[in-house]
């Protein structure tokens, strides 16, 4: 099995069989794959005991967003007020962890490898979709977005707008709620949303 073909099946194990995400495998049975994979390269970490590909990210660096059209960030947000920094931007998508392996060891050596991979070609920034539980029907979304918009939201020159709105003002956002672990990670790193959820 190829390398993207290893990632593709631990992220079919985790978000369709851990998380329960309804994904499309008709024409690739046990693999979460999509039309941007072939585009982007694939960051893996292995249990150095089995070889086993335990943690992914996938990343689509400028040139070849250039080429296909359009980054994925895009078919969820409007991303016209970042386009001045896409020329040094890289996305990043489909993070993912084996349930197995879910220590600080593991996310840490893929964002030394995202760390590398952003020095090595000059990029200056990052941007991706980072994902929240709707089981709720939406209400630990909206008061995650509304902590959020307090203590880290981006300059408004920096936002993104969700093509299709959570209706965070029809929601309960007064839950007391914790970020999911990859979230928590990035605010401990600075990052920053960019807008409203979609």
């Amino acid at each position: 099995m190829d390398e993207i073909a290893e990632a593709q099946r631990l992220r079919y194990e985790v978000f369709a069989e851990k998380l329960g995400a309804r994904l499309d495998t008709k024409s690739s049975p046990g693999l979460n794959v999509d039309m941007f994979d072939a585009h982007c390269d694939h960051l893996l970490v292995r249990d150095l005991s089995t070889l086993k590909v335990v943690g992914t990210y996938r990343v689509l660096p400028p040139h070849r967003a250039r080429a296909l059209g359009c980054l994925y960030s895009e078919s969820e947000f409007d991303l016209v007020s970042l386009n001045h920094l896409k020329p040094k931007m890289l996305e990043l998508g489909r993070s993912c962890v084996h349930p197995d392996f879910r220590s600080s060891s593991v996310i840490m050596a893929l964002w030394a490898g995202l760390g590398e991979y952003m020095k090595h070609h000059g990029y200056e920034s990052m941007l991706g979709c980072a994902s929240v539980s709707m089981t709720d029907g939406g209400h630990t979304a909206a008061s995650l977005y509304r902590r959020l918009q307090e203590t880290a939201l981006a300059p408004i020159k920096y936002h993104a707008f969700p093509r299709l709105p959570l209706p965070v003002d029809e929601l309960d956002g007064s839950l007391q709620v914790e970020p999911p672990a990859l979230i928590k990670g990035y605010l401990r790193l600075g990052a920053k949303i960019c807008g409203a959820p979609a």
